[in-house]
């Protein structure tokens, strides 16, 4: 559970590549210009809104709905609030990173800040009520333990996957490799670490290169990358390792029923 919400960091690469948010910027016309200069930017597609103003509406949520949620979960058995917080954070991976739209993303970003806010807190709550006496501080840091091992192992999962199936500069070569005259004759080898060599093209500049090369422009050349190479099925994998998270939780609630010092 704890690598999936490190695999969440994938989120400012793929909004940057994939996230068309310029209707939001549009939407964002009226304000003053003091507010546009903070929420729009300007880039090779048009006005959009940054990527992390987009993320901070995780950090939003959990600010205005923390005490509402916690207040609906406080007669819950930790172990049932726990699982439906997996269950958000899974359906928010998923809702997120299959759009381009900025307004789907928002919503997607808000089912997984409720798994947060629904999972967070009540991990540590069930630690300290199964914690023998005297016991509730060692417990409490076994929290660090899964969270160390998921931070190393998603952090390498994540940046793996996403730098071979996700990253737009990445298609953009594989594309010109693949499907175009200049790529083609240069008999590539399949293997993403040679791509650059290859074609003798930075990854910098490939996606100026395709445009050339299609006669597109960035919104046009974006969504062919998008249609060809399906950059959204990234999170399948990443979605799985929380539902089996949550599988196993759900398991384990079942099995804790029988056991008094577990049932919480």
């Amino acid at each position: 559970w704890l690598m999936m919400y490190q695999l969440w960091d994938l989120q400012p690469n793929f909004i940057a590549d994939w996230v068309d948010s310029r209707p939001m910027a549009q939407m964002l016309g009226w304000a003053p210009d003091i507010v546009q200069k903070a929420l729009i930017e300007q880039t090779p597609r048009g006005p959009m809104v940054p990527q992390q103003v987009l993320l901070s509406a995780n950090s939003l949520f959990i600010i205005l709905g923390v005490v509402g949620v916690a207040w609906l979960t406080r007669k819950m058995r930790t172990l049932e609030s726990m699982l439906i917080g997996m269950v958000l954070a899974v359906a928010g991976v998923l809702v997120s990173g299959w759009t381009q739209s900025a307004w789907i993303l928002v919503v997607g970003i808000l089912f997984f800040s409720l798994g947060e806010m629904t999972t967070g807190p009540k991990k540590s709550e069930y630690l300290a009520l199964i914690a023998p006496p005297g016991k509730k501080g060692l417990y409490l840091g076994y929290v660090n333990i899964p969270v160390g091992v998921g931070v190393y192992f998603g952090s390498t999962i994540a940046g793996y996957v996403y730098g071979q199936y996700g990253e737009k500069a990445v298609l953009a070569l594989r594309y010109i490799a693949e499907h175009t005259p200049l790529g083609q004759a240069k008999a590539w080898n399949g293997e993403v670490a040679t791509l650059e060599a290859t074609l003798g093209l930075q990854r910098s500049g490939a996606m100026a290169r395709l445009q050339e090369l299609t006669g597109q422009d960035a919104v046009a050349v974006t969504q062919l990358l998008w249609e060809t190479y399906h950059p959204q099925y990234i999170w399948i994998p990443f979605a799985l390792v929380g539902a089996l998270a949550a599988v196993g939780l759900w398991i384990f609630g079942r099995m804790a029923k029988r056991w008094a010092d577990m049932n919480a």
